[in-house]
């Protein structure tokens, strides 16, 4: 049997014998250079836990900083918190942590369906305005045609909005402009009408009130002439023209080589027309009773109440100026152009 080889100055194993420990190496001083303090390192304890193994990211993330290891026989390092779970599809949004849900309902998405919201309501206000109007337009315009016999427009206040004076029926400004052809019987006039705080109100005899109402009529000469000529059968054929002296407030029916001077004047809420001088062939009072004829077949047709509160001559004719407070609006029975109201 062959002994293998033993170290010089060795005993061998025979026997149980243990060797002696090798003695300790010592680092040689280098010159002019004192040598750094030596870290000692622990062995590691045999209770000690398993170092947890990190898992490689994947292929397509970025490339991480490795973990650093714990030192051996040291407790291990702290982790990182994980991520936190992606919301679960489907379900309700995951919470961020502070109260508030991510996902879809965040501060973008609240703001956008607070602003759409708001959008549709403003639109559907405007349409109803839009609706509420155009309805008003071909009722009430259809009213006013129907009371002056000639083109009308209508215009409205805008305070409160015209949707909420529609369905309250309390109308506070309403504006009427008639085209000018006439009104009723009077041929070449023209009416600015204007009614605040209008109330459709339904009663036994009435279908609501009109605070206040105040027209304009204006009255062109050439107006006056056809007025007088279709409603005054024999006088008025002779009437070839009408010129107006507004220094003398009079107008001047012209027939050929004879006219009638007369001044138009207010009489306890009638605009007549005073007859002062006559240059013809007919006495003064036939032409004073023609006139007033005429005239009170004038003021008997206005509708509302309206009376004449003052009279002026221009250069071009007359201006006239009404008024009716507190009048009731009548019934279809009473005035069948009312009937669609």
């Amino acid at each position: 049997m062959t002994t293998p080889p033993q170290r010089p100055g060795q005993p061998g194993r025979r026997g149980g014998e243990t060797p002696p420990p090798d003695p300790a190496t010592h680092r040689l001083p280098r010159p002019g250079r004192p040598d750094p303090p030596t870290e000692q390192i622990r062995a590691r304890r045999p209770d000690a836990a398993p170092t947890e193994q990190f898992r490689q990211p994947p292929r397509s993330a970025p490339p991480s900083r490795p973990a650093a290891r714990p030192p051996a026989g040291g407790p291990p390092l702290p982790q990182p918190p994980a991520p936190p779970p992606p919301p679960v599809s489907g379900g309700r949004p995951a919470d961020d942590g502070k109260g508030r849900a991510a996902g879809f309902f965040t501060r973008q998405t609240v703001f956008l369906i607070a602003v759409i919201a708001v959008a549709l309501v403003a639109g559907g206000l405007a349409g109803g305005e839009l609706y509420a109007r155009h309805r008003a337009d071909g009722i009430l315009v259809g009213i006013a045609e129907c009371v002056v016999e000639d083109g009308a427009t209508i215009s409205y206040g805008v305070n409160p909005p015209f949707l909420w004076q529609h369905l309250t029926g309390h109308y506070t400004n309403i504006s009427v402009h008639t085209a000018g052809d006439r009104v009723q019987s009077a041929d070449g006039m023209t009416a600015d009408v204007t009614l605040e705080d209008v109330r459709l109100q339904d009663s036994a005899d009435a279908k609501g009130t009109i605070g206040s109402l105040d027209a304009t009529l204006t009255w062109r000469s050439e107006g006056i002439k056809d007025t007088v000529a279709a409603n005054l059968p024999g006088v008025g054929a002779l009437v070839t023209g009408v010129s107006t002296d507004p220094g003398a407030g009079t107008i001047i029916l012209q027939a050929g080589s004879n006219s009638v001077t007369a001044k138009p004047v207010v009489a306890e809420g009638d605009l007549n027309l005073q007859v002062l001088d006559v240059s013809g062939p007919f006495p003064k009072d036939t032409v004073q009773t023609a006139l007033d004829d005429l005239t009170r077949k004038l003021n008997d047709n206005y509708p509302l109440g309206i009376e004449a509160d003052s009279v002026e001559v221009t250069g071009s004719g007359v201006i006239g100026r009404f008024s009716s407070r507190d009048a009731s609006i009548p019934r279809e029975d009473a005035n069948p152009c009312f009937a669609r109201l």
